[in-house]
């Protein structure tokens, strides 16, 4: 027998693979230790400045100056989109208009002149150019207008804008004996980023605010980028301080909370001595002034008679201004500066000549993409009334769609005006398609709950109606109505016999009628004492300014003491 042997060799591990793989990873440690603490930065350089003159705000260049002379002009559109985006250009005057709380400047490109106010102020140079079809303004004597200081760093041109209270402090780059990496200015807070200069040991740097381990500083060149704190010596501190004049307008205040009613003059105004007392009411606003035509007129139904009275009663007066709730001539009026300094030009005519407290803009039935016209009436109007010592009141509804509610800017609104008064009614309207309430107690709260995220309770004064609708109902489904004053409200009822009840879900009282002859069903929500106490109510838990009332003609003896509202410590 064959004896067959088997023997096996021992595999040796490869000595090379593994002493290669320990070089690796060792290799990839000292790499790593030697990027985390001795860097090496990017190479790359980049141009900090895009074309010439560079206009400069917050560390970002936002866009290129023009300079003629010792006159800088900077871009209209930069300066709408980063300062002020309220600055209108007008084509019909060719001019630029600003407006602050108490000024309305206008900037002509016609002239060497400006205008604050209508007061001419003369300059050595145009206030606007054309290049291209881009307007450029001036920067002086623009930025005097705003919380801005701007500063010319010769040696590029360069534009720096800085706002009130920004925060800026000296600063020294102090290392001598440092890598390059280190001594070059970053375009983000990482070495790893390209870089847009270099700084010099000893140099003078401004530091415009910090990232982390970095400052973001800015060479007297007026290029900036990120250096590593450590090798910045941070020197004194400032903050940018402008102070504006600005005058505070000397109004007629009210001793507590608004209580103002309107009265409705469609073609003369009502005998004061058969107005009964109304108890509460400290405004009355007469609707006196309105848009006629599409040349800026103002047709006026004034009395100084009214006023007289009004005032002996101890009421204040704030004459209504409205559109006369027509959209074409409102676009084609106050689309034109001229026609809206026109406007303004009668209501303080107006206002002087009844001796006014206030007026009241009633600004209705306005397509959404004219809004911004609508606004920039306001803006201008205001100073002006402010000027002359006269309230600004502004009526708008809740937030809804359509043309009587979409082209309101209710929020730049507020900024504006005193008050803001919102006339919350007709949830149903004349010709709803189904019968309901003017305005339901739930509606009215919901709706002003969201209204309240976008205006200050203290400029928001409560419209409440002092009418309701009388609604018939056919057999045939056919359905109309019609409003009523709260005198003719008891009239039918005492004539029909019906007696209210307490309806849960409007939060009003509610009568309801069939008539054999006709073969309709009347309804009504009514507003009563119990319905206009609970609106007030409202008024002083969401402590809001005040409640106006539409109109004085339709309330009876009792709605005067349901609105009522406990004054106010000032």
């Amino acid at each position: 027998m064959t004896q067959i042997n088997y023997s096996f060799q021992k595999k040796t591990p490869n000595k090379k693979l593994f002493i290669g793989f320990i070089l690796a990873v060792l290799l990839v440690v000292i790499s790593t230790i030697l990027l985390i603490f001795y860097p090496f930065g990017n190479k790359d350089k980049i141009n900090y400045f895009q074309g010439e003159n560079p206009i400069f705000l917050n560390g970002e260049q936002i866009g290129n100056a023009i300079f003629d002379k010792d006159t800088v002009y900077l871009p209209l559109k930069i300066w709408q989109e980063k300062i002020d985006d309220s600055i209108t250009y007008d084509e019909n005057s060719n001019s630029v208009i600003v407006t602050t709380k108490d000024k309305v400047i206008q900037f002509p490109s016609d002239s060497v002149s400006y205008y604050v106010n209508d007061k001419n102020t003369e300059l050595s140079f145009h206030p606007l150019r054309d290049e291209d079809g881009t307007i450029y303004v001036a920067l002086d004597p623009l930025a005097s207008f705003y919380p801005i200081e701007y500063t010319i760093l010769d040696d590029k041109h360069v534009v720096l804008l800085e706002e009130n209270g920004q925060e800026r402090a000296d600063g020294i780059f102090t290392s001598k004996k440092v890598r390059k990496d280190f001594t070059r200015l970053r375009s983000e807070a990482t070495l790893y980023s390209p870089y847009t200069d270099d700084l010099a040991p000893g140099e003078h740097i401004t530091i415009e605010k910090e990232e982390e381990d970095f400052y973001f500083v800015r060479k007297e060149n007026g290029i900036a980028g990120f250096v590593k704190k450590k090798y910045v010596e941070k020197g004194k501190s400032a903050v940018v301080q402008v102070e504006l004049e600005q005058k505070e307008p000397k109004l007629n205040k009210i001793n507590g909370p608004i209580q103002l009613t309107w009265e409705a003059v469609y073609s003369r105004n009502p005998d004061t001595s058969s107005i009964p007392k109304m108890n509460g009411v400290n405004v009355v606003s007469p609707t006196w002034f309105k848009l006629s035509g599409d040349d800026g007129n103002v047709s006026n139904l004034g009395s100084k008679a009214y006023v007289d009275w009004a005032h002996k009663q101890g009421y204040q007066v704030w004459g209504l201004f409205s559109n006369n709730f027509d959209p074409d001539n409102t676009h084609e009026v106050l689309k034109d500066y001229q026609k809206r300094q026109a406007i303004i030009r009668q209501l303080l005519v107006y206002s002087e000549m009844y001796n006014l407290d206030g007026i009241n803009i009633d600004i209705e039935n306005v397509r959404e993409e004219d809004g911004k016209y609508v606004t920039q009436f306001v803006r201008e109007a205001t100073p002006y009334l402010h000027e002359a010592g006269i309230t600004v009141s502004m009526d708008i509804t809740f937030i809804a769609g359509g043309n009587y509610s979409a082209f309101l800017q209710r929020d730049h609104l507020a900024e504006i005006v005193d008050y803001l008064v919102v006339m919350a009614y007709d949830e149903h309207w004349a010709t709803s398609p189904i019968a309901g309430s003017v305005a339901s107690f739930p509606w009215v709260e919901a709706n002003l709950e969201t209204l309240l995220d976008i205006v200050p309770n203290d400029k928001l004064v409560l419209g409440v109606p002092l009418y309701a609708r009388l609604w018939e109902e056919k057999e045939s489904g056919e359905i109309s109505s019609k409003a009523l004053s709260m005198a003719k409200v008891e009239e039918w009822l005492e004539k029909y016999k019906v007696t209210p009840t307490y309806d849960e879900v409007s939060g009003q009282n509610y009568g309801e009628y069939f008539d054999e002859k006709t073969k309709s069903t009347y309804k009504i929500w009514l507003e009563d004492e119990l319905s206009l106490a609970k609106r007030a109510e409202l008024v002083e838990k969401y402590e809001l300014a005040g409640l106006a009332s539409w109109s004085r003609t339709f309330a009876n003896e009792t709605a005067w003491n349901a609105l009522s509202l406990e004054t106010k410590k000032q």
